[in-house]
């Protein structure tokens, strides 16, 4: 797999199906009451996260998202971290979230970013959703990694898809802008450094249909917990 520099490769992975994980992850949250818990499911653009995302909400009844593309939408690139140190307070005050980001009003979009009350599990979603200024406002930190080229090639093939960016020739344009932001942000933030839990955002060879790997996080510069024969399978 291939990384950026500073961000270390997992050697072997722990696999099996999507409950298991699952359990893991609420193994990992614990209990809050009186608010849900918080989930960070952080990586790079094009890693997967909306994926693992997906597939968690879809195995956990009543969770619920927050995304950051929602909550950074038409702020400066990567400043924006006292929006969602603000967000994130607020839900583990009150349980729950009715927020309309500052430049929702003044670009015109209207609604807000709501949370509703009684949700067990809430998943802030995007890169940049375990960042340091939130460390201690999220239960668990998952980095999803995901080999540099596999990310912008889904990358770049979604936002044209979409249309989000422009033509073919404006999306990539745009991903080449968006990650002389992201990469250095990245580098100096190390979120992997924070995570719990470290998800793979891509299949894998060898993993069956619907399944996921994973290791035990933070993912440290000299790690060497996990080596080329410590693969483990779950049969859940």
């Amino acid at each position: 797999m291939a990384l950026q520099p500073e961000e270390p490769a997992i050697a072997a992975w722990c696999t099996g199906g999507m409950r298991a994980l699952t359990e893991h992850v609420l193994a990992l949250v614990g209990p809050h009451p009186g608010r849900p818990g918080i989930i960070a499911v952080d990586g790079r653009s094009g890693a997967g996260k909306t994926t693992i995302t997906s597939r968690l909400v879809a195995a956990i009844p009543g969770a619920q998202v927050l995304r950051i593309d929602d909550l950074d939408w038409n702020e400066p690139l990567f400043e924006w971290d006292h929006l969602l140190v603000a967000a994130l307070t607020d839900l583990r005050r009150d349980g729950a979230l009715a927020l309309i980001p500052p430049a929702w009003r003044s670009h015109g979009r209207d609604g807000s970013l709501t949370i509703t009350t009684g949700a067990p599990l809430v998943i802030v979603e995007g890169t940049g959703s375990g960042m340091r200024a939130v460390a201690d406002l999220v239960d668990l930190h998952i980095w999803v990694q995901t080999d540099d080229d596999v990310a912008q090639k889904r990358g770049i093939a979604r936002d044209i898809r979409e249309g989000t960016n422009g033509d073919a020739n404006e999306s990539v344009q745009f991903w080449h802008r968006w990650m002389s932001h992201e990469r250095p942000f990245l580098a100096a933030d190390r979120p992997w450094e924070r995570a719990r839990l470290i998800v793979s955002g891509e299949a894998l060879p060898g993993l069956a249909d619907g399944e996921v790997a994973w290791a035990e996080g933070p993912l440290l510069e000299g790690r060497r917990d996990f080596g080329p024969d410590s693969s483990r399978r779950s049969n859940a």
